[in-house]
């Protein structure tokens, strides 16, 4: 089956439910904060004792309403602290909550419900409602519709409606539940196909808990603050903000709006924070813009993150010398502790990228400035989590195996896994199981790896997405896009070149360097497209080409880039709601620009 394997020690797993570990932590911290939200300027709290008050009063609210085992309940909501609390009411009652983008068209809308055979439906406003109105009689499945807030009287019932039940005996309602009942149904971005549903069950949640619980390896989780900003219908999400708060007791901030993390995050001052590449990406392109307003200052920056780098990681590895310990101090007293602290990140014991690669550039740059960042590989069939070490780490690569799995790359390169992680199989769906998990519980990946001699993971590339240029060369385009991106200008990137003479990429201008850098030039412009069409700026990225493509060979190296003004927004024709390339939308939007990269 395979051509090498890692896999590591298994942790001591509870055999109990989502369900039951929530009343776990309840008992041990009920005076504890669990969830904080910001009314206006005012930041207002439950503790873990108003969180259970809640959740049985919402499930009796529910059960009023005809919920019951078996039954599934879409939740379409923001980072709210309502989200939390419903999710564990739909358990307590052997339901199963299923999460949507809060993006969702009325026609997607009516393939989850209709796809999840829902029976109810929870939004969190009338905007989401107003979206369920012209595909309401359609929804065959769905016996209610609920409200968490609305303005008007136009839903079945509100979140006012199920507080104001009987609460339900929590301790007797999770004693029914078993280790194999589903918790979530994540559904998949449908970006080569419809959506796919992923089954996920409480013995995949906990285990994925433990483990990661395991390698950050901290003696006491109670209390310790997390910012809850992506979209809950991802697993990353999900098992940071969610799983593990319900386990171990975290307290939990909400973000309503993604785009206000870098704000939250200077409040907050989280101890675990989770970002997408694209997420970190903008904190180091806002944080670099603003240092090269003064040249002298940024260069000073620069070089003590250079002397930095290598002692980070050999900190990271415990193999730091006194001298470096000394040095790291100095460098951390001059130059980096301010930093962090003007960010919020000063008190970061777990700084964690996942979902899409980050160039090694820069996850180096964030370990020499002291936060520490480690990348995480999963997907939503294994949990979220199939690889990761949040220190010895190799940048570059993903890390090892989670304890108590095994991964391994099968003969054509496909990196494969399996353990107590891997799902349930999709929804009502045995041949597109089938054609993931194979004989003996393998989970194909659909990504191209190689495991080095520690046992560490390096993704090459989507195994679908790899260019095959006009010459038979197999090229992958993540790697070249982590490249580009580290040209200064460049915010965004996507590398062309399937079944052309050469690989090309369309780059987009950071929103936050590329004005700062236009200032220093003086070069006057209006818009962001006008900035991509100045010569000066063309020329700039071309230098800087040359720079990043030099560790590539020849066949590889981008020769030619189209620079575009607009930012590529998430949840878009261009990306997914996490920032992943939708590859399919890039080469139709940009098809025009494409065909002249190899024409003129």
């Amino acid at each position: 089956m395979s051509q090498n394997t890692s896999t590591t020690a298994a942790p001591t797993t509870p055999a109990v439910t989502v369900a039951g570990r929530f009343l776990e932590t309840v008992a041990s911290s009920g005076s504890v904060t669990a969830l904080r939200w910001k009314d206006g300027d005012d930041w207002q709290e439950w503790t873990f004792d108003d969180y259970a008050d809640r959740v049985a009063r919402a499930a009796g609210g529910l059960r009023d309403r005809g919920v019951a085992r078996g039954d599934r309940v879409v939740l379409m909501m923001r980072n709210t602290p309502e989200f939390h609390i419903l999710d564990l009411a739909v358990l307590m009652l052997g339901a199963t909550p299923i999460s949507i983008y809060n993006s969702s068209a009325p026609d997607q809308i009516e393939y989850f419900v209709g796809h999840a055979n829902a029976t109810v439906a929870i939004v969190e406003d009338d905007g989401f409602l107003a979206r369920f109105a012209p595909i309401r009689e359609r929804l065959t499945s769905l016996r209610s519709l609920g409200v968490v807030r609305s303005d008007e009287r136009s839903a079945d019932f509100t979140w006012e409606d199920l507080l104001a039940a009987d609460p339900l005996d929590l301790a007797a309602e999770a004693t029914l539940g078993s280790p194999d009942d589903l918790v979530t149904v994540i559904y998949t971005s449908g970006t080569t196909g419809p959506p796919k549903g992923v089954m996920i069950n409480n013995t995949n949640v906990l285990f994925v808990v433990d483990a990661m619980k395991q390698i950050l390896g901290l003696t006491d989780y109670t209390g310790k603050r997390v910012v809850s900003y992506l979209p809950m219908a991802h697993i990353a999400e999900r098992a940071v903000s969610h799983y593990q708060q319900v386990c171990l007791g975290y307290e939990v901030s909400c973000c309503p709006e993604p785009g206000q993390i870098a704000a939250y995050c200077a409040q907050v001052k989280p101890h675990v924070l989770f970002g997408v590449p694209r997420v970190w990406e903008k904190i180091y392109g806002g944080l670099t813009a603003a240092i090269s307003a003064d040249p002298e200052a940024a260069a000073k920056f620069d070089g003590a993150v250079e002397l930095a780098r290598p002692i980070a990681l050999r900190r990271s590895w415990g193999t730091a010398t006194a001298e470096d310990e000394a040095t790291w101090v100095a460098l951390d007293a001059g130059a980096f502790k301010a930093v962090r602290q003007k960010l919020g990140l000063d008190d970061l014991l777990s700084a964690v990228t996942g979902a899409a690669p980050i160039p090694s550039e820069l996850l180096g740059w964030f370990r020499a400035i002291g936060v520490p960042m480690s990348e995480v590989y999963g997907m939503s069939e294994n949990t979220g989590a199939m690889t990761w070490t949040a220190e010895k780490i190799k940048p570059g690569t993903v890390g090892p195996a989670l304890a108590g799995t095994e991964v391994a790359i099968a003969e054509d390169g496909e990196v494969i896994c399996r353990g107590p992680h891997v799902f349930q199989g999709y929804l009502d769906d045995p041949e597109k199981t089938a054609e993931t998990l194979s004989e003996g519980g393998w989970l194909h990946t659909g990504d191209i790896g190689v495991l080095d001699d520690d046992g560490y993971l390096k993704i090459v590339d989507r195994k679908k997405e790899l260019i095959i240029t006009a010459g038979g060369k197999n090229i992958s385009p993540a790697n070249l896009e982590a490249a580009l991106k580290m040209i200064p200008l460049v915010g965004q990137a996507a590398a062309l070149g399937d079944q052309r003479p050469f690989v090309s990429a369309l780059v987009v201008l950071d929103p936050d360097t590329a004005p700062a850098w236009a200032a220093q030039q003086g070069i006057a412009y209006t818009t962001m497209t006008e900035l991509a069409a100045n010569p000066l700026v063309i020329a700039e990225i071309e230098a800087g080409l040359e720079s990043v493509m030099a560790v590539f060979n020849n066949a590889e190296r981008v020769k030619k880039v189209k620079v575009l003004g607009d930012e590529w927004l998430p949840d878009s024709d261009l990306l997914t709601p996490t920032s992943k390339l939708k590859r399919r939308g890039v080469n139709t939007r940009f098809a025009a620009d494409i065909e002249a990269l190899y024409t003129r």
